[in-house]
Parts: structure tokens; C-alpha cells; sequence
């Protein structure tokens, strides 16, 4: 009897030492975290937005995370970075400059990729969102009077084939976000693409396409420049940089939201404290000065909100780009 009881209080002392300790260790392991340098993986080519960003953002928050070393791994619409970071392991070393087209548009334009656009990616903080904006050849605007988006729907439906538009290639934001404007104003502007949003841009001013859909950030100078006339943006609010223009929504072209956004994600499966380790650290790091300027710069006003709120906004969009690239009939080349 002495000997059971001795195994009872034995056993359940036991018990009591392992529930104590499987609730410590996410303590510890964020007191812990990090335990060696983070690899902050941009998915694109050195001297980019992204890479700018992600090159500031890594200095700002070594006082809070220690060393973070900027890797470009370009390839594929961003898939190759990408799928460096799915593929790593879940501790929170790794992250990745992810973004709308590689967590939104490209699940639907590739049928072979090697990750699950959410079970693969803990989202970590939104940096940047970012308008698009349509933007008119000004010649082209001029000598038909556009003046306005009900203008140039008004002279596709007169026009009906004349038009066309230029974008950075098949299936990117540009191209998806002139096929919805054929879809809700019933018009037939043609797609041409270009290898990239620059060649896009000069085939614009040059007159060799009527309109596209660009970047703010990219089109402002532009813009300001009057290189190109713009019409409006793309998202449910107006752009601080350019308060005078118009939304779609109220130039009449109901039910479209389309914007360009970024952020920080880390590898899937990564503990809950070790995410809101990073979370913290980002978010400080997007509070400062030069920071908030360069965002502003870009045409970003959009705080990182928490981590759910950005969780949610990767699945809003991943439908929301799933239907728009069912109407496009858009493929990676």
C-alpha cells in the first residue's frame, strides 16, 4: 500500500511537471527568439521598391530582432523566394517580402507551385498599400476630350475594339485591373502585354497604347510631370498624394477595390509568440520617421494593423483575384 501511494504521489507530481513545463516553453522560446541572424528574403531583383523597403525595415528593427541580412532570390513572378521561405523551417529565421501578386494573384496563375499560399505563410505585418491608378496617353485624351472615366467608357462603347491597354505582363495587377474594367462597364478595350511595368510605361507616353493601369507609387512622377493624364484610383478611398482624383466607385463603375499592397511574412507553422516577437519588432520598425516618409513617398498611408486584420486581407484578396483571373483566361507564360 505504502509503495502504491508513493507511485501515485509520484506519478501525479510527474503530471503537475509536465503541464508546467508545456506551459513555460512557448515563454521560453520566445525569451529565446532569436537565437542566430534572420534571413529576410526579397522575392525580387535588387533595387526595387520591395528590396528598398525590406533593406530599411531590416535596419530599423535590428535594435528589436538583432541581425536580419537581406537576401534577393528573383525568379518566377516571386515564386522561387517564395518557396525558399514555405520551404524553411518554422522557428521565425526566415521571412519573405511577400506581396499581392505572389500571395493573391499568382496561386491562380501557376499551376505548379511548390506552396500553399495560406498554410504555407504566418503573416507578419503589412507595410504598404498602395493604389493603382488609371492613366490615359495625353494626346489620346486630348484630342477625343476624355476627360473623365465616364468619357472613356463613353468612347469605348462608341468605339467598340479601338481601344487598347498596356500592363506589365499576363496576369499582373495592371491586366487584371483593366479586364474587371471591361467587365463592369461592359466595353471591350484590348490587352497588350509588356515585360514589365516600365516598358508598359513608355509604350503609354509614347502613344503605342491608350490607357493602363499602374502602380501610384510608379505613375506619380509621371503624373506630376503630366506625361500622362490620370483619370482615378482604383481603391474604395482616395490617395493623400493626390486627393483631387477620383475613386472608380465614384466615377460610376461600381464594385471595384483594387489595390497593390506588401508585407512581412514568416514560414508557416511558426509558433504564435515567436510571430508576435516579429510582429512587435516590425511594427515599431514601421513607426519610424524615415520609414513613415519613404512610405509616403510611394503613396502608402496604410498602418500594419494587427496580425489578423492582414491575415484577413490575404484571403479577401486571394478570391478576390481568384475570380478576376478566371475572366481574364490568364496563364504564366
Amino acid at each position: 500500500m505504502q509503495f502504491q501511494t508513493f507511485s501515485v504521489r509520484n506519478l501525479i507530481s510527474a503530471v503537475v511537471a509536465g503541464v508546467t513545463l508545456a506551459v513555460a516553453a512557448p515563454a521560453a522560446v520566445a525569451q529565446d527568439f532569436p537565437e542566430r541572424p534572420i534571413e529576410f528574403i526579397v522575392p525580387y531583383a535588387a533595387g526595387g521598391p520591395l528590396d528598398t523597403m525590406a533593406r530599411l525595415l531590416a535596419e530599423k528593427a535590428k535594435p528589436h530582432l538583432g541581425t536580419v541580412v537581406v537576401e534577393n532570390r528573383p525568379g518566377a513572378g516571386g515564386n522561387i523566394g517564395a518557396a525558399r521561405a514555405a520551404g524553411a523551417k518554422a522557428d521565425g529565421h526566415t521571412l519573405v517580402m511577400g506581396a499581392v501578386a505572389i500571395n493573391a494573384i499568382n496561386p491562380w496563375l501557376y499551376d505548379d507551385l511548390s506552396f500553399d499560399p495560406i498554410d504555407s505563410f504566418e503573416p507578419v505585418a503589412l507595410v504598404a498599400s498602395v493604389p493603382n491608378v488609371l492613366i490615359l496617353n495625353p494626346e489620346f485624351a486630348s484630342e477625343n476630350n476624355i476627360q473623365s472615366v465616364e468619357d472613356l467608357v463613353e468612347y469605348a462603347r462608341d468605339n467598340s475594339g479601338s481601344l487598347n491597354y498596356g500592363s506589365g505582363g499576363n496576369g499582373s495587377a495592371g491586366h487584371l485591373a483593366g479586364e474587371l474594367m471591361n467587365v463592369r462597364t461592359d466595353t471591350d478595350s484590348m490587352h497588350i502585354p509588356y515585360g514589365g511595368a516600365a516598358p508598359a510605361q513608355m509604350a503609354l507616353m509614347s502613344g503605342e497604347v491608350d490607357f493602363m493601369f499602374d502602380n501610384l507609387a510608379s505613375a506619380a512622377s509621371m503624373i506630376k510631370g503630366e506625361k500622362v493624364t490620370a483619370l482615378a484610383v482604383t481603391t474604395e478611398d482616395r490617395s493623400f498624394m493626390f486627393p483631387d482624383l477620383p475613386t472608380m466607385q465614384e466615377s460610376g463603375v461600381n464594385d471595384f477595390d483594387l489595390g497593390t499592397w506588401f508585407g512581412v511574412f514568416t514560414t508557416g507553422g511558426t509558433p504564435d509568440d515567436v510571430v508576435d516577437t516579429l510582429h512587435d519588432a516590425y511594427v515599431k520598425a514601421l513607426e519610424d520617421d524615415e520609414v513613415r516618409e519613404t512610405l509616403k513617398t510611394m503613396g502608402s498611408d496604410a498602418g500594419p494593423g494587427t496580425r489578423e486584420e492582414f491575415a484577413e486581407l490575404v484571403k479577401e484578396d486571394l478570391e478576390k483575384y481568384r475570380e478576376l483571373v478566371k475572366i481574364s483566361g490568364a496563364k504564366a507564360e
